[in-house]
């Protein structure tokens, strides 16, 4: 009994100080992200000479600019940017290091059993990652549902005479995060020189969503072959709408999947809590006997399985 309650304070105490270490990493970046951003507006080139933000940090650090010179290194900036986190890469490496040794060692001193540590340093490594691919989704999420509002204010302040630029610096004032901080992006890089259609594709590039294209290539069209722009952007956020509408009744008729699969990914952990407390004595051997822990770790590669496979299932394309 006593290994699975020491197990479980101990991942939920290393949890919660890895938040509370990024919550105090914030105001020690701050200065770092304003030098990134005014770096970012500065830049006038092409999109396809576009340095990514590990090589605009010129007087950064060595690990930084080591990374900046591999492929990995130019994934990890861009998803950092796309998460919209103030944080650097080399602190996302040290934190997957920490994060790594950390499991790694709660490991080798409760599970033994061969290459435990290996697949739990394994798993500490992608922890922060997946934090990052999960506040990116997040973000994204965020900015598609306030797209339609900004297609309509852009809409409208072109009605009133003003010309797209200038929609785009009244649209960034007057929404909130990450559209609004997306939008003043493209106005600033266009105002300090890059050209508007090469600032839409980057904005396409940092936001990949389907929306977000149908807009830049849009624009790009009717600044070649001319046309209403207002009305074109008006159909645009009507057909927005209308695919919200599409996907929330999926998400409704899914519910059942989505559900079903929280149950299954959750019912064996609290089933094992459960009698580790009812009858700790036959529950000791799950956690002390080899076979047992062999048992422990290939329901937990099932399990996760099964969970992606049902996310699978129902995850439908609108």
């Amino acid at each position: 009994m006593l290994p699975a309650i020491v197990v479980f304070f101990i991942a939920s105490g290393a949890v919660l100080g890895a938040f509370a270490g990024w919550g105090r990493l914030s105001s020690v970046l701050e200065r770092r992200r304003l030098e990134l951003r005014l770096r970012d507006v500065a830049q006038t080139t092409a999109v396809e000479e576009r340095a990514s933000v590990i090589k605009q940090q010129q007087d950064g650090t060595t690990v930084e600019r080591m990374l900046g010179r591999t492929p990995a290194g130019a994934s990890l900036s861009r998803l950092i940017e796309q998460a919209g986190v103030a944080t650097t890469p080399s602190a996302i490496v040290v934190w997957s290091l920490g994060c790594a040794g950390l499991l790694a060692l709660i490991a080798g001193r409760f599970i033994h059993v061969p290459y435990a540590q290996l697949g739990a340093a394994v798993a500490g490594l992608s922890v922060p990652t997946l934090w990052l691919h999960r506040m990116r989704s997040v973000r994204i999420r965020r900015f598609e549902e306030q797209f339609p509002e900004a297609l309509d204010l852009l809409a409208r302040a072109m009605r009133a005479g003003h010309a797209f630029q200038t929609a785009l610096g009244t649209a960034a004032d007057e929404l909130s995060a990450p559209v609004g901080i997306e939008l003043k992006k493209v106005f600033e890089q266009q105002n300090f020189g890059l050209p508007l259609n090469d600032a839409l594709k980057e904005l396409a590039e940092r936001i990949p969503l389907v929306d977000v294209k149908f807009f830049v290539t849009a624009i790009a069209i009717q600044r070649e072959s001319g046309g209403n722009l207002a009305e074109i952007l008006d159909n645009l956020a009507h057909v927005v709408r209308e695919r919200f509408k599409i996907l929330r009744q999926v998400r409704v008729h899914t519910a059942h999947g989505r559900f079903t699969g929280y149950v299954l990914l959750s019912l064996p952990a609290a089933l094992g809590i459960a009698l580790t407390f009812i009858n700790p004595e036959h529950m000791k051997l799950l956690f002390n006997e080899k076979m047992g822990q062999t048992m422990i770790i290939v329901a937990i590669i099932m399990q996760t399985i099964g969970y992606v496979w049902i996310r699978k299932i129902i995850k439908i394309e609108v």
